[in-house]
């Protein structure tokens, strides 16, 4: 039985994803369909591609990741196809892609321009109900990805600053993402660097680095790395972004003590 999932900004208050739904219901009637998020900040692709990095590796193979987050939609940027390490994914080629393709190799990719996939009426304004549903539920129905349009290999990527190591103990990098909690997630990854105490320091406050958020009282800061492999900025039970001030690209430097 096929699943698919569905990552967007549309929020729920809209008709937007029901209608989404709709479309899948209708065509595919024996898929399972997974709401990932639908609260996803408007536009922010670069949220959808942390959203998808973190959360696709734990479905199965072969599952079929929709993913409309869509500033450019009716302009020329292509909707695609694509096939990468065992899942399948649905979305305008506008970097939503970026985080997953750097773990992982890229298999197949088409630009979807089949006129049979498509809803009766095509929407300049709502591509994710009238091209990526109905390709989305295509693949579910065991359809040949080749058959949605022309093979692509050119995907778009988002241009993430990378993490400047200047030696083994020290490196600096920049917040990526804020989440609910206020925790600040950034661009190091646990395998950038071997530090395994220290702190992470923004301008002049010092944020120890711990394995989790009890290792301090509450209202504490500190530094950990996340389930998703980050490093994060955290307050025990309280909201790092807001205490310190910190938004994306504020820039962080981790060190050994």
């Amino acid at each position: 039985m096929a699943m698919i999932t569905l990552t967007t900004d549309f929020g729920v208050r809209d008709p937007y994803v029901a209608a989404m739904k709709g479309v899948l219901r209708r065509r595919c009637p024996g898929a399972i369909i997974d709401d990932l998020t639908h609260d996803i900040a408007p536009q922010d692709v670069l949220e959808a591609a942390l959203f998808i990095e973190d959360a696709a590796p734990w479905f199965p193979d072969g599952t079929i990741h929709l993913v409309v987050v869509d500033p450019g939609v009716g302009t020329t940027r292509r909707p695609i196809a694509a096939g990468s390490g065992g899942h399948l994914f649905v979305c305008p080629d506008n970097g939503a892609l970026t985080l997953w393709l750097g773990r992982h190799k890229l298999d197949w990719a088409y630009e979807i321009i089949s006129d049979a996939s498509a809803t009766e009426m095509v929407s300049s304004t709502f591509h994710g109900r009238d091209i990526f549903a109905p390709a989305a539920a295509a693949l579910a129905n065991g359809g040949d990805p080749a058959t949605l349009g022309k093979p692509v290999t050119d995907l778009v990527r988002i241009q993430i600053p990378a993490p400047d190591c200047y030696d083994k103990g020290r490196i600096s990098g920049v917040i990526i993402h804020i989440d609910h909690f206020g925790n600040c997630i950034t661009n190091i990854r646990r395998e950038h660097n071997a530090v395994a105490a220290g702190a992470v320091y923004i301008g002049d406050c010092a944020f120890p680095l711990a394995k989790t958020y009890g290792d301090v009282p509450p209202g504490e800061p500190l530094a950990l790395y996340g389930s998703g492999g980050r490093l994060e900025i955290a307050v025990n039970q309280g909201h790092a972004a807001r205490q310190f001030g910190l938004a994306h690209m504020t820039q962080v430097i981790l060190a050994e003590e």
